[in-house]
């Protein structure tokens, strides 16, 4: 039976099946063992043994720090090889920037000679600050050659890496569309939804009603849609954010200023973000940098149309003009204009809807599950 090493960069208290699930699956379908290294110090040894039994897997802790440069990866470095060495490791599947570099490094170091690496989206892209450029990519470029397998999830990197990354010898370049979403997650009752959680948080039943959910950062950008707001001026038009960050005063500062503290709620973390679509009209999320956005699936998932940034990643998962629209991060009329549109027509709405619902297939776990089972089962000959 061959032994698979999943590595991953900071886990939650509890495993995230939503990442890694599609992988679990397609190893368990070739008879893989299958380890999962990531830093597990938020978890206790009882929650983990738990997640180990419920998913059938081995959850190991590692010191990973999400900056490439902190000197607790060199820890890690060493905890990998143990790791690989201790459970006669076969393949290994390495996800992120810092899970990537270790992995690879660590496979080196071992011999392990089926290395994975899958990208969540390169940090050098287009538009990308040039320091990003200086050093993220001589790293990747020169990683490539301890790689077998480079998976991309998105089309801008994959042809990125089509044309600049050369692996290993032998190796392969491989699109992937993500890691997999179950829309039946996103089924359900949506009048009664809508109902509950519009009457939990104090909004109207004709309201426009605008949802983010994720960090609220200067990569999210979301100051672009209460200028947007500001512009449209439209009392039934509100905006909730789901989410906690640094940019929270300053974002609440600036929807006081413009006159929209009744019209923007800051809801902070929440896990009712499923039901939280179901209750709302339309999904922003006007970043300036992701990869392929699990969020954007999760509300194309739930029916919503989707107002986004042009940028890699989101202009391979909504359709402009068909399931939402795009727009360059900082242009302030065009996402007003794509907010006004749908805020007055209810046809629109419904015709974007049902070709988000249909979109979405695409991404599905199931899809994802049979592309990584091929990946495996080509790696292991």
């Amino acid at each position: 039976m061959p032994n698979l090493l999943y590595i991953t960069n900071i886990a939650g208290k509890r495993m995230s099946y939503n990442f890694s699930g599609s992988a679990i699956e397609a190893a368990k379908a070739l008879d893989m063992e299958f380890y999962s290294a990531a830093n597990r110090a938020k978890s206790t040894s009882e929650e983990i043994r738990e997640d180990e039994e419920k998913y059938g897997v081995h959850l190991l802790h590692i010191d990973l720090a999400r900056s490439p440069f902190s000197k607790q990866n060199r820890m890690a470095y060493k905890q990998l090889c143990q790791i690989i060495r201790e459970n006669k490791i076969d393949v290994i599947h390495c996800n992120t920037p810092v899970g990537g570099i270790l992995g690879r490094l660590a496979g080196k170091k071992c011999g392990v000679k089926r290395v994975i690496y899958q990208v969540h989206g390169f940090h050098f892209y287009k538009g990308a600050p040039k320091k990003n450029w200086m050093i993220y990519y001589p790293v990747e470029k020169w990683l490539a050659h301890y790689t077998d397998t480079l998976i991309t999830i998105n089309t801008e990197d994959y042809a990125f890496a089509k044309k600049k990354m050369k692996l290993r010898k032998g190796g392969k370049i491989c699109f992937v569309p993500g890691v997999g979403i179950d829309t039946a997650q996103f089924s359900f009752n949506r009048d009664v939804l809508r109902n509950e959680k519009r009457a939990e948080l104090g909004i109207k039943d004709d309201a426009f009603l605008l949802i983010s959910a994720g960090e609220l950062n200067t990569n999210k950008n979301n100051s672009v849609i209460l200028s947007a707001m500001q512009r449209l001026s439209n009392p039934k038009i509100h905006y909730v954010l789901c989410g906690v960050g640094d940019q929270k005063e300053v974002l609440q500062k600036q929807a006081d200023d413009a006159g929209l503290h009744d019209n923007v709620h800051f809801l902070g973390y929440r896990t009712d973000v499923k039901e939280l679509y179901q209750a709302s009209d339309c999904f922003v999320m006007p970043s300036f940098r992701e990869g392929l956005s699990r969020s954007i699936m999760e509300a194309m998932a739930s029916g919503l149309p989707c107002v986004v940034s042009k940028i890699r990643g989101n202009v391979d998962l909504v359709d402009h003009e068909k399931g939402g629209y795009t727009c360059l991060p900082t242009d302030t009329e065009a996402f007003a204009d794509a907010i006004g549109s749908l805020a007055d027509n209810k046809i629109l709405q419904t015709e974007m809807k049902a070709h988000n619902l249909e979109k979405i297939k695409e991404y599905e776990f199931s899809v994802v599950k049979g592309e990584l089972e091929a990946i495996y089962r080509e790696i292991l000959k």
